[in-house]
């Protein structure tokens, strides 16, 4: 009762297949694939920005603020 045969995991996938339909999860698996694409470019584009020092990828700006004394 712990693991599930070759024989369960093919009725679930039957199951599935029953259900949704194989249009749907052709859709839902280049959703998943398209997601997993833009994941990936955008992590490739955040480890080169690191790689260029010299690129300006944000800036941000120290200021110091003083009191006017009145006189």
């Amino acid at each position: 009762m712990g693991s599930f045969s070759i024989w369960h995991w093919l009725v679930v996938l039957v199951i599935v297949l029953l259900v949704f339909g194989t249009k749907k999860l052709r859709n839902i698996g280049s959703d998943l694939g398209g997601a997993v694409k833009g994941f990936k470019d955008g992590m490739k584009t955040d480890n080169e920005a690191d790689k260029k020092p010299d690129q300006i990828v944000g800036s941000t700006i120290d200021v110091e603020v003083k009191d006017k004394q009145k006189s």
